[in-house]
């Protein structure tokens, strides 16, 4: 599948039935495009198989709860319509989508209650989020933009409104000639690239940053997961910038990002080592054990 995202074939599933493609549209008022009432998930499918399906189910209403709405689907219901838009497009290994918002109803201004929550559900082919960095190692801008304060936002909500200024920062970053941006968060420790976690190592130890103020990613915490079986120390803590001259080696998590070596970061320089290897090797043999 190839081409805009708005012209392909398929059938993407909506509020409870599969539609064709180009037909999965919404009114120009949908209150979501005007005020971010919005969450979504980004998941993989391998083997037709999606990768901890469920906790992105249950986290996605988790996150409306957030922002103040509830999605009138179950977990339960939404892995059934993830297995179903799968199917129906004939899909083994892909990237899931799953969305849901504030429609257009009766509500046009900040609030919105009384407007019908919806839920929409698309798959696609996707390979390697950061295309050849993922075996050479990605090169990140450090961005200007910093991730906000627990009081200012909901942090661990995955909402449309939060990914605002990791565009900008990704845009900037790509006029660079870099993959991504490492963003620092409101205290000006070190947070995470604009869509995926992000851990180091030295001296044999990996060390991450505290998630208290950007989203504790699923992939994420697989990942530490299989650092502790491997007997590897995991250090979670808030990191300095000047930190990074000390790292070894470096790379980012994330259900789009997968495992990925970062080469670079500023003026920084990373080793694509024997530790980011393997966990990138472990991770791909866990994903579709």
């Amino acid at each position: 599948m190839a081409g805009a995202y708005d012209d392909r074939d398929g059938m993407i599933w909506m509020d409870g039935n599969l539609v064709p493609w180009r037909e999965a549209n919404v009114h120009i008022l949908t209150h979501a495009l005007h005020y971010a009432s919005s969450v979504f998930e980004g998941e993989r499918a391998y083997g037709g198989r999606i990768f901890k399906g469920t906790e992105h189910s249950e986290r996605l209403r988790a996150s409306a709860r957030m922002i103040d709405f509830e999605i009138p689907w179950t977990v339960e219901e939404i892995d059934a319509a993830k297995a179903q838009v799968l199917a129906a497009n004939g899909f083994s290994d892909a990237y899931v989508r799953a969305v849901a918002w504030r429609g257009a109803g009766e509500d046009m201004g900040v609030a919105s209650a009384r407007n019908p929550v919806r839920l929409a559900i698309a798959a696609w082919e996707w390979g390697a989020y950061y295309g050849d960095a993922k075996m050479k190692g990605a090169k990140l801008d450090i961005a200007q933009w910093r991730r906000p304060a627990p009081e200012c936002a909901p942090c661990q909500a995955k909402a449309a409104g939060l990914y605002m200024i990791c565009t900008m920062a990704k845009h900037t970053a790509e006029a660079k000639g870099c993959s991504d941006a490492m963003m620092f968060d409101y205290r000006g420790y070190v947070a995470e690239a604009t869509g995926a976690n992000i851990f180091f190592v030295r001296e044999g130890k990996v060390h991450t940053p505290t998630p208290d103020c950007f989203l504790n990613g699923i992939t994420r915490q697989t990942v530490i997961g299989m650092l502790k079986e491997r007997q590897v120390e995991v250090i979670e803590r808030h990191i300095m910038p000047d930190e990074l001259e000390g790292f070894e080696q470096c790379w980012l998590t994330g259900t789009a990002a997968e495992v990925t070596p970062v080469g670079q970061i500023g003026d920084y320089n990373f080793e694509v080592g024997a530790l980011t290897r393997t966990i990138a090797e472990d991770y791909e043999k866990r994903v579709r054990a």
